[in-house]
């Protein structure tokens, strides 16, 4: 897929202070539609808050964010969410009672009408196709989508978790910690479906403590220290030790 060099998602300039502490200071950075971008640092660096400034969770102190060039406020998460930015955090907020599809379509529900259109009732069987068709569609294979997600693996709920997110964004998916505890093979579909997004044409911002992952899945690392940006390069540029000594600050960014 061909993309242009336009930003999809952008933040200029962006400071976020909690009272005397600054969390984030003149933090500018792009993503390209079909691009995966990781944002590594270490504990207190920064990315937490960065991503609650992309997903609309807190508005920054200063600057700017754009999506597609044009300047944009998200006053809830709900606002970046309806313009097509789907954060998945590590706690993957999946409701373990109810089922894989009920999982898929949490808050967006299918209904069907009722009684003089008055009443709606919850439409499961085209639920159920139609969240297997976007699970199998990010290369997810779920045993049945009525399943009850308490019966899943921890790597299969994480996949439900990562597909949902993937089959709802229509421009930016924001990826918070996804291969984390996870065993060798679950992590590599995990990286599949980072995979999938990316040829799908969404811009991808994977945080990862897990170095050899950023690297396999990346186009792109930036690296935030102490609530600055202190490296933005090619993934092709950095291996595991000087991915490493940059964060760590034992290796400087030129």
């Amino acid at each position: 897929m061909t993309h242009n060099n336009q930003a999809l998602y952008e933040v200029r300039n962006i400071s976020k202070r909690y009272g005397s502490v600054v969390a984030l200071e003149d933090v500018s950075l792009q993503i390209r539609a079909g691009e995966v971008i990781g944002l590594v640092g270490d504990n207190g660096a920064g990315k937490s808050t960065l991503v609650k400034a992309l997903s609309g969770a807190h508005q920054p102190s200063s600057g700017e964010i754009l999506l597609e060039g044009k300047s944009v406020v998200w006053k809830s998460p709900h606002d970046a969410l309806e313009a097509g930015i789907e954060t998945l955090y590590q706690d993957s907020g999946l409701a373990p009672d109810l089922s894989v599809s009920a999982n898929v379509f949490l808050g967006r529900e299918k209904t069907i009408g009722g009684i003089l259109g008055k009443f709606g009732f919850l439409s499961q069987k085209d639920m159920d196709t139609q969240a297997h068709k976007d699970l199998e569609a990010v290369g997810i294979a779920v045993p049945a989508s009525n399943r009850s997600v308490s019966q899943l693996s921890g790597g299969q709920r994480q996949a439900v978790a990562i597909g949902r997110a993937v089959s709802w964004a229509s421009k930016v998916i924001i990826l918070d910690e996804p291969t984390n505890h996870l065993g060798a093979r679950q992590a590599g579909e995990v990286l599949q479906i980072i995979k999938r997004a990316k040829e799908r044409g969404l811009g991808v911002i994977f945080i990862s403590h897990t170095l050899p992952h950023v690297l396999q899945a990346t186009d792109r690392i930036v690296v935030l220290r102490l609530g600055k940006i202190v490296a933005d390069a090619p993934t092709s540029t950095f291996d595991a030790e000087k991915l490493l000594g940059t964060i760590t600050g034992l290796i400087e960014a030129h």
